[in-house]
């Protein structure tokens, strides 16, 4: 967060390998979002809460700066946070409320995959109602016992109508939902268990905006890095 007025959130952390200055995994490929406005009180509010976790101090009102110019800009952004401090899976909410209400296509794409029930059970669903289900994972992992566990959810989805893709060039850290042309995720939120129960997280959703056409762009230009598994 920038003096309140910029904020950036997404995979992208602070080493070589997210840069492809140098490659262990072959070519690392990232997502981030930038955002301006009103938007980044919230990312400021999320960073001052987790600055604070161990403290009583509670007054964030000189760093909450009014804006001067506001941005216009077409749908909405609205971002949002994730503990394990609370009862609430609001990361875990989001993306199946998107996977369950998209009527014709749900694009992802995530490091990780590893599901519980629900989550099988909405992608799988999705698929079986005729939506257009299309993940996008590594090809050339950084840990081989988590890949092997996404591995190990591969074929239930694919019997069920999910397409599944591999970035062959290397690997992908990225952590985006888009459906129907109207709804985008971008954040740090992986689709497994650990970022959706046990990390603390943030993402924001994108609705009727501009910048959802760059994401699109972005997954078609990574569908043609991409290899389909067809077989599990």
């Amino acid at each position: 967060v920038i003096d309140g007025h910029t904020a950036f959130t997404g995979g992208v952390n602070l080493e070589d390998c997210y840069i492809n200055r140098v490659h262990p995994y072959g070519h690392w490929k990232d997502t981030a979002v930038m955002l301006r406005g009103d938007a980044v009180r919230s990312f400021t509010l999320m960073f001052l809460q987790m600055w604070n976790a161990t403290e009583n101090k509670r007054d964030f009102a000189p760093y909450l700066i009014p804006m001067k110019h506001r941005e216009q800009a077409e749908g909405y952004v609205i971002p949002y946070g994730d503990t394990p401090t609370d009862r609430e899976n609001v990361g875990e909410m989001v993306y199946l409320n998107m996977i369950n209400q998209a009527k014709n296509y749900i694009h992802i794409m995530t490091p990780y995959l590893i599901l519980d029930a629900e989550m099988t059970t909405a992608l799988k669903f999705a698929a079986k109602r005729g939506v257009d289900v299309q993940l996008i994972l590594p090809h050339i992992p950084d840990k081989k016992s988590v890949f092997a566990m996404a591995k190990s959810h591969y074929r239930e989805l694919i019997e069920a109508g999910v397409k599944i893709y591999e970035y062959t060039p290397g690997f992908v850290h990225a952590k985006v939902f888009l459906s129907d042309d109207l709804h985008g995720v971008v954040g740090t939120i992986n689709l497994d268990y650990r970022s959706l129960y046990h990390h603390f997280e943030n993402d924001v959703l994108l609705t009727g905006c501009d910048a959802l056409k760059d994401i699109a762009a972005d997954f078609e230009e990574t569908f043609r890095q991409c290899r389909e598994v067809m077989a599990a």
